[in-house]
């Protein structure tokens, strides 16, 4: 059993903005307090890919970050973004991270350098050093070019007690088996990183997901996960394949595109706005959205009953 809470359902928080671009706080104090409610969301992972991290500067990163963990004041264990493709600066700005209120550094597989898994190894062993926090890698090769292979992660695991899990957006559950079949210090974890496969990632040891559309279900989908973890594969498949056309329609126009769509068709931010290079939505992929998630609204609603 792992010391640490970065297990169940945790949610890649995403970023609200105004119609003039700027932090939309009071939508973020509404989502998070969503997010919240009865318990739901076993953590919250504060500037992922799904927040739009690398579209906010430092001063914007650290205006948002002290105000999640002013306004969830230890409801929630939260974990915060800090990677990058330039080990020497990454560690510098870990070295410079005010630990208070956080629980884990979530840190992704170097993008565009395409370094081996050597250079890997390397660099996250550099950070591994540098971070006041524990680490947990991101490997998620469509968006970074390169797969981390489960050898590696097994490496780094055995070789740092601070690195204490993976993000596993790889899409194959089999790398979360060849991962957990090893042995691993007690304490690491393989989380899924795809909504999608967290039914068949959690059947190959995985404990939990870091999800984009627990941000609009929290409820739904914490159940589908504790389901799942518990062994009841069939009920968890079940809420599965209700949700399957919300998991595809989120990332038809990439993320966290569709999940903003959603949120705002639900009232829970007040603006469909994303900072270039993303744009909003198209008026299709938002009529689709609305119309899957009022079918999941009544799913949801009798379920809960």
């Amino acid at each position: 059993m792992s010391k640490h809470p970065f297990r169940g359902m945790g949610v890649a928080l995403v970023t609200p903005f105004t119609e003039s671009q700027e932090v939309d706080y009071k939508s973020l104090e509404r989502l998070l307090e969503h997010l919240l409610r009865d318990g739901a969301t076993d953590f919250i992972v504060i500037h992922g890919t799904t927040g739009e991290s690398p579209c906010l500067t430092r001063e914007e990163r650290q205006r948002v970050t002290d105000h999640i963990i002013e306004q969830v004041a230890g409801r929630c264990p939260l974990m915060i973004g800090l990677g990058g493709n330039n080990t020497r600066e990454t560690a510098e700005r870990l070295r410079e991270l005010d630990p208070r209120g956080l629980s884990g550094v979530l840190s992704v597989v170097p993008y565009y350098n395409k370094p081996s898994q050597e250079g890997m190894y390397r660099h996250f062993a550099h950070l591994a050093e540098a971070s006041p926090l524990p680490l947990v890698l991101y490997n998620v090769p469509g968006r970074v070019g390169v797969n981390m292979a489960p050898d590696t992660a097994v490496r780094l695991a055995r070789d740092f007690d601070n690195i204490i899990g993976i993000k596993e957006a790889s899409g194959y559950p089999q790398q979360a088996a060849q991962i957990t079949a090893c042995e691993l210090p007690e304490d690491f974890v393989v989380l899924s990183g795809d909504d999608a496969l967290t039914v068949p990632f959690i059947q190959n040891g995985a404990v939990g997901v870091i999800s984009v559309v627990g941000n609009a279900y929290p409820r739904l989908f914490s159940h589908l996960t504790h389901l799942a973890m518990e062994g009841h594969i069939n009920e968890a498949d079940m809420i599965q394949t209700e949700m399957r056309a919300i998991n595809t329609q989120l990332f038809q126009e990439g993320n966290p595109v569709g999940i903003k769509a959603l949120l705002y068709l639900m009232r829970l931010i007040d603006s469909n706005s994303l900072r270039l290079p993303l744009v909003a939505a198209s008026p299709e992929l938002s009529e689709r959205l609305d119309a899957t998630r009022k079918a999941l609204d009544i799913y949801a609603s009798h379920l809960f009953a």
